[in-house]
């Protein structure tokens, strides 16, 4: 069947797909939830989520990096990317050879249209609409004033990293009912000098779990060079846009908490 991904691209996709592989930790963790165990045949090393996956399916390398050889020696009738988590080059060569389903998520509700577009494709269509459904749920209970902090919200550290407005995690970061300090509209994940940081003056500066490990000792160094409040994070309920979405509410409500917001 022909579709258009959320790319934009016509893809001619099975209609029963039984060898998929995932090159998105995020939407691995989908597929798990989805039930699709027997028929996802090939993950990423980033896909940790469910961890009986990480360590018995096939990995094809890194999100960023794959090993076209393994893919090959795993012949898929299906492979499902992300248009900011893999490289255009990689994605050339292997829409070349299979079918490749391409999402592209920078908002909560793009990443509901993801996980039913998924379901849609691999038969599981009742199941993703059910966890979309339950997910809305959650962020309807949620919902909250917001509290006029200003986050600076950092992922990579040598340079330092902080989330623009036009990305999924922006989105995360309003839902949770804080303001995004970096207010360029097309900005992704801009480079910043200490004293770009310092000029920023956030209320709150938040170190992601990931993709850079900050930790207890980044936020001490954070706090005693910078003089501002820093506060580490979990990355994934900020950023990954599949079924872990569901726990994502609770999360910021008792980040607020702890923040006494």
């Amino acid at each position: 069947m022909n579709l258009t991904d959320q790319f934009g691209r016509n893809v001619e996709v099975p209609k029963d797909p039984q060898r998929i592989i995932s090159l998105v930790p995020s939407q691995t963790e989908l597929l798990a939830d989805l039930h699709l165990d027997s028929r996802v045949v090939g993950i990423t090393r980033f896909c940790e989520r469910p961890r009986e996956w990480f360590y018995r399916k096939a990995r094809v390398g890194g999100t960023k990096d794959v090993d076209i050889e393994r893919i090959n020696a795993l012949k898929p009738d299906l492979i499902i990317g992300n248009a900011e988590e893999n490289t255009k080059p990689i994605i050339s060569k292997l829409e070349q050879l299979y079918p490749v389903w391409m999402s592209d998520v920078k908002t909560l509700e793009q990443a509901y249209e993801m996980m039913e577009q998924i379901g849609f494709i691999t038969t599981r269509a009742d199941s993703a609409t059910d966890w979309v459904h339950r997910i809305r749920e959650q962020f309807e209970i949620f919902k909250t004033p917001k509290t006029g902090d200003r986050i600076l919200y950092l992922i990579w550290q040598d340079p330092w990293m902080a989330v623009g407005r036009d990305t999924f995690i922006h989105d995360m970061i309003e839902k949770a009912g804080f303001e995004n300090c970096i207010t360029e509209p097309d900005s992704r994940y801009p480079t910043l000098t200490e004293v770009e940081i310092a000029n920023y003056n956030p209320d709150w500066v938040f170190l992601s779990s990931e993709p850079y490990p900050f930790n207890e000792k980044h936020l001490g160094e954070f706090e005693q060079n910078l003089h501002l409040q820093a506060k580490l994070v979990d990355g994934g309920m900020f950023s990954w846009y599949g079924t872990r979405l569901y726990h994502s509410p609770n999360y910021f409500a008792q980040l607020r908490r702890e923040l006494k917001l």
